[in-house]
């Protein structure tokens, strides 16, 4: 039999139908993208999963009973429906199957199989309408192998619609036997250390285990396999960075000017982290630096500073934004901080891709020129004819909005130019760790004084739905007494969004799936056009969109006080500073992330005026939802609410990109749960790479580098 590597193009493994199949539904291209693909759980042949317990709409995979069969004829349309009915001893589940009458021979009472299908619900009841299903042997084979199988676990993989959980077993299971020898990622000492399985055993056991202790072991070898090749790819990075020789910027008259204008003293930790990225901009090679801090804690006053001290030789510093409307504050607020001495030497310019053509011709003159020191943009940062005098700092903003290729391509454009990046997401020390591992990270803990502060309540339709009518009253008292607000929706237009497709569907044919009521921007907007208590308030909607000019106008109104409600998205997450807001409502919170609720409401409460935010869910008491909802509620400390996130997320899905189809390299580990085997790989690999920095001794883990951790996953990883 042919032997296959890791590296083998699946068509050749598997077949070119096969292949495609495995391509659409999971992305896979090689042997190791399949063998990569773990089981979630492991069943046995006794074992039968609560039915009680399945979600509706969620695809689910099974082991059960048949208990009975019957097949009827339709009343209005010409065939027959055939109804199977499985159970786990406690409850019961039906399977429907259109026009199929000969199923009912191998789906007999008594028989039992794993069963795969998307959960829908008809008439109050459970089912699965034409689920896919594998039997396990006849009753006379069953007796003379049940001994043997008994114990022998049962993977149960992440399935889709077109491949179900046991299609995939057989074509592992194909794989595995021509996979040729694996080279070890790992160092004989690392996996000694650990009592470690070698690459090949482990990768047999995780997916074929004979018992069940076997399962445990080949877990932990590839989880190790991910944090060691994870952080030697952190490290290698860093010290790619580190060799390169960077322009020493040294601070002087501008940074001196700057600082006498100050209205304000800086806080302790503003000149802390100010100290560090002034001594990194002086060094041999280039700062790469991540800034961490809560919304309004002054991450923008240390990225000036620093763009000031590069200016001081004539370099010019670029900040890259996610959004047009956070690029035009920057500058806004960039001029104003600078005052009307300092900003015209240093004309702080805007460069987006929404400008009309003469007015970025303008803007790219003055940048190409070296006339405009500090230059603020979107994506438009990154295109081709964007060109820099001399570019020496490259900020940053809110660095889970870029992949690493899109910092990479901006610092492509200057000599080596010092790197800081800035996030209001608090970053636990196991995600910095695990995803920022090559930057220096430094944290912005203490706020600026003078702040009133928020509180956060939520508002519980599911309980009291008529608290919905006094939301929209609290938002009109506040606007009263001479304040504005937000309402943050989760989508523009909720008509948009929802479908009930229902109607033709025969009887017993999977329900569509009722959206519940949404709101959306033009849903808010409308309904306030008609609230007796906002018949002299001016509300206006903001969203993506709107042509640039519009959103500005919007925003300018709103900075001005001309607009009292502010209809938005999430455009207004970052960097929208208006400090006489007072209240937002966030409308179906539960749709939200914890970080993304703590960030908008983070729009409030900025100047000396109390902050109101009000969490408006219609998601039940107990529900995940909920939980992430109250846990919002319940404190105010960004860092506290990032490791909650992380608990209550689980998955891994704070890292990598997976749902979108990027493939993420982390499969098994878990950044809260795993904390001390990634400080164990981060340790190793350090370790390794003093010894041997090209890995010329370690081919194996070189193959797992360019497999596991290439630029794609890369991008991935720092996207969140």
């Amino acid at each position: 039999m042919s032997s296959f590597t890791l590296e083998s193009r699946l068509d050749g493994a598997v077949g070119g139908k096969t292949a495609a199949a495995l391509e659409r539904a999971f992305g896979m291209r090689t042997v190791g993208d399949l063998l990569s693909h773990y089981p979630r759980r492991y069943a046995k042949r006794g074992e039968l999963t609560p039915i009680s317990s399945l979600p509706i709409g969620e695809p689910v995979t099974i082991v059960a009973e048949v208990r009975r069969a019957s097949e009827r004829r339709m009343q209005n349309r010409k065939g027959s429906i055939l109804e199977v009915v499985i159970s786990d001893g406690q409850g019961e589940l039906s399977l429907t199957f259109f026009n199929q009458s000969w199923r009912i021979k191998d789906l007999a009472p008594g028989r039992r199989g794993i069963f795969a299908g998307k959960v829908g619900e008809y008439r109050g009841a459970k089912q699965l309408a034409h689920p896919d299903y594998e039997l396990f042997d006849d009753e006379a084979t069953a007796r003379l192998t049940a001994q043997a199988n008994a114990n022998l676990p049962i993977p149960i993989y992440p399935a889709t619609s077109t491949i179900a959980s046991w299609q995939f077993t057989k074509i592992v299971d194909l794989v595995l036997d021509g996979l040729g020898p694996v080279p070890d990622p790992l160092t004989d000492e690392l996996r000694e250390l650990g009592g470690l399985l070698d690459a090949r055993t482990a990768i047999e056991r995780i997916h074929r285990p004979d018992f069940e202790d076997q399962i445990e072991p080949a877990r932990a070898t590839l989880r190790m396999h991910e944090a060691f090749t994870l952080q030697v790819a952190l490290l290698q990075q860093r010290a790619f960075v580190r060799a390169l020789s960077a322009t020493r910027r040294v601070p002087g008259a501008l940074l001196e000017r700057f600082d006498a204008i100050l209205p304000f003293p800086r806080t302790p930790d503003q000149v802390s982290v100010g100290d560090q990225v002034e001594r990194d901009l002086q060094g041999d090679w280039p700062m790469n630096r991540l800034v961490q801090g809560e919304v309004g804690s002054g991450k923008t006053l240390v990225a000036l500073r620093a763009m000031l001290q590069v200016a001081e030789s004539g370099g010019q510093s670029a900040l890259i934004a996610p959004t047009e409307v956070l690029a035009a504050q920057h500058v806004r607020s960039i001029a104003r901080m600078l005052g009307p001495q300092l900003a015209p030497e240093l004309m702080p310019t805007l460069l987006t891709g929404q400008l009309t053509a003469a007015e970025r011709r303008k803007a790219a003159l003055r940048v190409a020129s070296g006339q405009a020191r500090i230059v603020v943009g979107t994506h438009a940062l990154l295109s081709e004819s964007t060109t820099f005098a001399d570019l020496g700092l490259v900020v940053v903003d809110e660095q889970h909005r870029f992949g690493v290729e899109q910092r990479e391509s901006l610092r492509a454009k200057g000599s080596s130019p010092h790197a800081l990046v800035l996030t209001a997401t608090p970053i636990p020390r196991t995600v910095a760790m695990t995803v920022f591992g090559d930057l220096d990270v430094s944290t912005i803990r203490t706020m600026p004084e003078g702040r009133a502060g928020i509180q956060t309540f939520v508002a519980p339709l599911a309980e009291k739905p008529a608290w919905f009518g006094r939301v929209w009253d609290r938002l009109a008292e506040e606007v009263a007494q001479g304040r504005q607000g937000f309402v943050v929706c989760a989508a523009i237009d909720a008509e948009a969004l929802t479908k009930d497709d229902t109607a033709d569907e025969p009887p017993g044919s999977p329900e569509g799936e009722t959206a519940r009521t949404r709101w959306g921007v033009v849903q808010v907007g409308d309904l306030l056009s008609r609230h007796p208590a906002f018949g002299d308030i001016r509300v206006e909607i903001l969203h993506g969109k709107m042509p640039s000019d519009e959103k500005d106008a919007v925003m300018q109104a709103f900075a001005r006080g001309d607009v009292q409600v502010l209809v938005a998205t999430t455009v207004v997450e970052v960097g929208v500073d208006v400090p006489n807001a007072s209240t937002m409502a966030i409308l179906e919170a539960d749709r939200f992330g914890v970080s993304q609720l703590h960030q908008l409401r983070g729009r409030v409460g900025r100047g000396g005026v109390p902050g109101l935010c009000l969490l408006v869910t219609e998601a039940t008491a107990g529900s995940p939802a909920r939980q992430r909802v109250e846990a919002v509620a319940a404190t105010l400390d960004g860092f506290e609410l990032a490791e909650v996130d992380l608990e209550l997320r689980g998955e891994g899905d704070v890292l990598g990109d997976a749902q979108s189809g990027a493939r993420s390299s982390l499969r098994l580990l878990r950044v809260v749960k795993d904390a001390d085997i990634i400080a164990e790989a981060r340790t190793a690999a350090e370790h390794l790479l003093a010894e041997d920095p090209a890995l010329l001794r370690h081919p194996g883990l070189v193959a797992a580098l360019e497999r596991r951790v290439g630029l794609e996953e890369r991008a991935a990883l720092a996207k969140n």
